[in-house]
């Protein structure tokens, strides 16, 4: 468990449901806490608490992090993330985004009302120009987590296809402005940008 692995100034951490990204991520966070005692890191949580299993699934992440990475700090932002990074990066400070997935669909599908959705999906490119903005520009190291899931069968519905289809150009666009792209299977992390 106390394994170093080196901070790239921007990593982004793709993988399918429980296939170790999250834990990578709390890996490199770990291992930038323990290289200074002036460094800080914090995650910025995207997930809301919409019903009773998500507040549980929610407290478990949070009981198993402080667990696993007790200088770790938490910081909810279901929206803004460019200025969910600016606000918290700094040259000491690690940033953990966890995960870009559920941010999307914040935006995308949000279950307060159909005008709401309306209005968050016709904002979200200037968002997206934004956030890619804020990672290229962090005075600090970031790493984001996200879901890969365009490897299994054309999804049905149209509103389904075209979440897949947005996380996919999501995920493109990141990985093209990180500087070190990991992908998750089984636990196991495969290097498909920078040095691993």
């Amino acid at each position: 468990m106390n394994q170093r692995v080196d901070t790239a100034h921007s990593e982004l951490i793709l993988g399918g449901q429980k296939s170790g990204k999250s834990r990578r991520a709390e890996l490199l966070a770990r291992s930038w806490l323990a290289q200074s005692p002036a460094h800080e890191a914090v995650l910025i949580a995207t997930a809301q608490p919409w019903d009773e299993e998500m507040r549980e699934r929610i407290a478990h992440h949070q009981a198993d992090r402080a667990e696993r990475v007790p200088g770790l700090r938490t910081a909810p932002e279901p929206l803004r993330l460019a200025e969910a990074l600016a606000n918290h990066s700094q040259p000491r400070t690690l940033v953990v985004v966890d995960c870009l997935t559920m941010w999307l669909t914040n935006w995308l599908m949000p279950v307060e009302n159909i005008e709401q959705n309306k209005a968050l999906a016709h904002a979200l490119p200037a968002q997206l120009a934004m956030f890619l903005i804020a990672i290229e520009e962090m005075p600090g190291p970031v790493v984001l987590v996200g879901n890969e899931i365009g490897l299994g069968v054309i999804p049905l519905g149209r509103e389904t296809r075209a979440f897949v289809d947005a996380l996919g150009r999501l995920n493109q666009d990141v990985a093209r402005v990180c500087e070190r792209v990991t992908f998750m299977a089984a636990g196991l992390p495969f290097s498909l940008k920078g040095r691993p």
